[in-house]
């Protein structure tokens, strides 16, 4: 599918597909990404060149196919209507314009796509509130694993993972734009049997008032689970 050719590995049932494709460097091009759904996630990086990674997120703003995040830095969302063409993702389809991070003339690019499947994975969003006794987010599953960012001012990207605590409340935080060790001087948040509950009054992921994005996966892969 799409204008521009790609290839493509999918696992339908899980949401989740990797694609490779050359850019052409023309405006409002497309890109087939194999999955049954629109991606709630979208990560590209040009393998030809030093460009940052590029992500949409379906809720990082009210209007996200405008808006681009870089996995690489602790930047705010951007409006840049070259990196997406201003177009949500289909079914079938990612749009793609002229910025060089998704499609330069004859560059080679990887892609990830990602969408939210009951039980297994959650792609969304909460709103900080600077408190220690913090957003109670619901996935639907006990977290296995957990990327936050807030989006509408600047932070890292964190990671939060039940093998590295295995009881709550998760305190090992790993940052994925950087090299640092793990932080573990503060109560992070908890996995519960459907979510994750914010434990800390600061951080990435609950300054007062800001938007934050996260992607989940399950421990187990199931409607229903136990607590921990």
């Amino acid at each position: 599918n799409g204008s521009i050719t790609s290839s493509v590995s999918a696992n339908v049932d899980a949401g989740f597909s990797i694609v490779s494709y050359t850019g052409n460097g023309n405006a409002s091009q497309t890109v087939g990404h194999g999955l049954s759904s629109a991606p709630d996630v979208m990560l590209v990086k040009n393998r030809d060149d030093t460009d940052s990674w590029v992500m949409y997120h379906h809720q990082n703003t009210s209007e996200p196919a405008t808006e681009r995040l870089v996995l690489n830095t602790t930047a705010a969302t951007l409006d840049r209507a070259q990196v997406w063409d201003d177009t949500l993702p289909t079914s079938t389809v990612m749009h793609i314009g002229t910025d060089v991070r998704t499609n330069a003339n004859s560059e080679k690019y990887i892609a990830y796509y990602f969408h939210s499947v009951d039980g297994y994975s959650k792609v969304g969003s909460y709103t900080g509130n600077g408190n220690a006794d913090g957003t109670f987010v619901y996935t639907g599953f006990r977290p296995m694993f957990v990327l936050t960012k807030q989006s509408s001012t600047t932070g890292s990207w964190t990671i939060h993972d039940a093998k590295r605590d295995i009881d709550n409340p998760l305190f090992n935080e790993l940052i994925a734009n950087g090299s640092d060790a793990d932080h573990t001087s503060d109560a992070d948040m908890d996995f519960t049997s459907n979510g994750f509950k914010i434990r800390r009054a600061s951080g990435q992921f609950n300054t007062n008032g800001a938007t934050v994005i996260y992607l989940a996966f399950a421990e187990s892969p199931f409607k229903y689970s136990n607590a921990r």
